[in-house]
């Protein structure tokens, strides 16, 4: 698999760290070799004992090491890699790289490089959502750097949510995938061209603890998001809500409301394909509380005044000037499913309408499984119940096939 790729790979503080030594076992037995920088917070969980033991090479840690520096130096250490994975990724290391730091052996070599850099980040939830953290991803993001994870789960601390670390294979895979981006990225039958995708649902504020919102999570337009950046396509990936990972590969942009999806949806045309898989809220409450509503008595029941959020999909299929080549919608529909994608498809003014049922007892919202109809002006197609993930990888494959480029 790695056929005898050189990986630095860079431990940083964390308890997800002994899990690194099981990255690095992976990494030998699939035909790569590792070597280690451990950092000093790095070494309270694993050993450098240990990870040499594993790595088979030795294991670095200084930065003001005067037989390391003349035997390799850390300029020399960090181009000397195909790859350098940074896993456990901590918030402070990430932080660091965001600013281009260089305080220890680890960041003076990230900052050194070359090559490219696969982080993994492990944190606790809060501090993987706290807006600094989010802000120095954005900008290791602009600045190319490739993420895998966080998973979400329980954690170490005992709180639940996104931060895990990937599993080790999860991390080899990732690995795998950035050797066959560098050298095969330009063959794939997206490359060179702008995928823009909405996702998830809106959240519309009634007031400041409150909100109107739908059961949508998201997991088909990040499916999607995946699956375009494996054809080589610039992602985009237009995301309310949602407490699923980040799509190795794609350009997040989160959002809250049908106004910040509008605008962040325009800011980023032109686009070869744009898909509205987002769950968008049709209305919002026009004047949304300072404060929070409070009940007076038992008989106390506000009245909601609510007016039309901006169409989207209409609005972008309209563009005169900026109109993707493909604008396709999402129809989720409780009944005559065919019939109202029809009418959708004709009132958008879209390409295409890809239609699913959403009705009671169909585990479409929320759910891991979908069964799609292509609704376009030459007719209906339908597809069998696949995994969202299928259903992704075959859709994109699809409006390829339509977009006219050559596979």
């Amino acid at each position: 698999m790695l056929n005898g790729k050189k990986i630095l790979l860079i431990i940083s503080g964390g308890i997800a760290a002994y899990k690194s030594l099981l990255l690095i076992r992976l990494i030998k037995q699939n035909g790569g070799s590792v070597q280690t920088i451990i950092t000093r917070s790095g070494e309270q969980f694993v050993t450098p004992l240990s990870v040499a033991s594993l790595s088979g090479e030795k294991v670095f840690t200084d930065l003001f090491d005067l037989t390391d520096e003349t035997e390799i130096g850390h300029i020399e250490l960090s181009r000397s890699a195909d790859l350098i994975v940074v896993a456990p990724a901590s918030a402070d290391i990430m932080a660091q790289m965001a600013n281009g730091l260089a305080s220890d052996l680890a960041t003076t070599a990230l900052l050194a490089t070359d090559k490219s850099v696969l982080v993994a980040p492990a944190m606790n939830v809060r501090m993987w959502e706290n807006a600094a953290t989010q802000r120095n991803i954005e900008t290791l993001k602009n600045d190319g750097v490739l993420f895998v994870g966080p998973d979400e789960g329980a954690m170490a601390c005992g709180e639940f949510g996104l931060g895990r670390m990937a599993e080790p294979d999860a991390i080899l895979e990732a690995i795998g995938d950035c050797f066959e981006t560098d050298g095969d990225l330009q063959n794939k039958p997206l490359f060179g061209k702008k995928v823009l995708i909405t996702a998830g649902p809106t959240h519309e504020p009634i007031d400041p603890v409150r909100y109107i919102a739908n059961r949508s999570s998201g997991k088909q337009g990040y499916a999607l998001a995946k699956a375009a950046v494996a054809l080589g396509a610039h992602t985009v990936l237009v995301s309310g809500p949602t407490s699923l990972p980040i799509p190795e590969g794609a350009e997040l942009l989160p959002v809250e409301t049908a106004n910040e999806m509008f605008d962040e949806t325009m800011a980023e045309l032109p686009a070869d394909i744009a898909i509205f898989a987002a769950a968008v809220a049709d209305f919002r409450v026009e004047n949304a509380a300072d404060q929070k509503m409070k009940k007076k008595n038992k008989d106390d029941v506000p009245s909601l005044e609510l007016v039309q959020n901006p169409d989207i999909l209409a609005t972008v299929a309209a563009h005169k000037s900026k109109r993707p080549t493909l604008v396709v919608g999402f129809a989720a529909e409780t009944e005559n499913v065919i019939e109202n994608a029809k009418l959708k498809l004709a009132r958008k003014g879209c390409d295409l309408i890809i239609a699913n049922d959403v009705g009671h007892g169909s585990d479409v919202m929320g759910g891991s499984e979908n069964t799609i109809h292509i609704v376009s002006k030459n007719g209906v197609e339908d597809w069998p119940q696949m995994s969202k993930q299928e259903v992704a990888d075959k859709l994109m494959a699809y409006l390829v096939d339509q977009l006219g480029v050559e596979v």
